[in-house]
């Protein structure tokens, strides 16, 4: 299926609308603060023509065979049986307009494009990935036979809205970090929907953020269970040692600093300061950093895009925020079928 993406003047887009594709907001329609999230309101030029390259590069990610599984399983999921309601549309030829109706960051296209590929259904892009929304903007069409459409409707939206979502807190939350000058890595975590996780973390991506482990042959982390089974921080990380052998990186999760050197001199490569209040966290990362500079240090626990400057210093690397996949809101797309030019619905 071929996929392509048009310029304002070729969509025959309103004015106000081209205005409303390049502006920012995040949520609830209120606009966001320039000196906050610079990048998503286009302040920084330079970064900005960077983030766009980054983005063109994502979906090269993406295996098509794995895009091609996905996007079948999710519509066996919707539709395992018969499709009545095909008999009321038949196979027409149509075409429908994608709309974003919340603000926030456009994540997901490949996967939105390999449901319709399914479907014999090509899509053209109005906007290309990483994008920042502000409604109500036309993002694409797609062409091909009604009953097919509107069997993949809601199965794409349902796909972009939440890999939008998900961008956009990341994005969000790196904007933030950002803000306050530090030069860590905001990351998410390993809490995400099954099934649907190559979604979400490929939205952590387009937003900013790092995926942090996929999965667990990704890096070996120690975690609180992992010590009570091996009876001891020593004994749990020399033996996730032996077996990540070269290739790997070995994270420990710790409660207090005796823990963190523990783990520091049984040979982890990052030590977790897990549920650690800002206050408590950042003289024990200094107090680590001060014995063991090379390992590096990641917080995780309690952080909230209300909190997260405050875990911000300079002894933390990484700081993973669960909420980014777990507690993101979706943003708001409908599909409407057209008989000639698309207009801009009532909502």
């Amino acid at each position: 299926m071929d996929t392509e993406v048009s310029s304002g003047e070729e969509r025959g887009l309103e004015p106000q609308e081209e205005d409303r594709a390049g502006s920012g907001r995040l949520d609830g329609g209120a606009a966001l603060d320039s000196a906050r999230f610079p990048l998503l309101l286009g302040q920084s030029g330079a970064a900005e023509a960077k983030s766009s390259h980054i983005y063109r590069g994502l979906p090269l990610l993406l295996p098509p065979t794995t895009l091609a599984a996905l996007a079948d399983s999710w519509l066996r999921e919707d539709c395992p049986s018969l499709n009545f309601a095909a008999l009321a549309t038949g196979a027409v030829p149509s075409q429908a307009a994608l709309w974003a109706k919340s603000p926030g960051i456009l994540a997901g296209c490949p996967f939105f494009d390999a449901i319709f590929a399914q479907l014999n259904c090509r899509v053209s892009w109005f906007l290309p990935e990483g994008s920042r929304l502000v409604p109500v903007v036309k993002v694409a069409e797609v062409q091909g036979p009604a009953h097919h459409l509107l069997l993949g409707e809601r199965v794409a939206l349902n796909t972009l809205a939440r890999c939008s979502g998900i961008a956009s807190a990341a994005a969000a939350a790196v904007e933030l970090a950002k803000a306050t000058g530090w030069a860590g890595h905001v990351a998410g975590t390993r809490k995400t929907t099954p099934g649907f996780r190559l979604v979400e973390k490929y939205g952590l991506l387009v937003g900013g953020a790092a995926c942090h482990r996929y999965d667990l042959g990704g890096l070996v982390m120690v975690k609180d269970n992992h010590v009570v089974a091996a009876g001891g921080v020593d004994k749990a990380v020399r033996g996730a040692r032996l077996a990540a052998g070269f290739e790997l990186k070995v994270e420990v999760e710790c409660g207090s600093l005796q823990e963190a050197v523990q783990a520091a001199r049984a040979g982890a490569d990052l030590v977790m300061l897990d549920n650690f209040k800002p206050e408590e966290l950042h003289p024990t990362a200094a107090a680590l950093k001060a014995q063991f500079p090379r390992v590096a240090v990641e917080a995780s626990g309690g952080v909230t895009l209300d909190n997260l400057p405050q875990f911000c210093g300079p002894h933390v690397d990484v700081i993973s925020l669960g909420m980014l996949t777990q507690a993101a809101p979706a943003l708001d797309f409908s599909l409407k079928l057209f008989v000639e030019e698309a207009i801009t619905p009532r909502f």
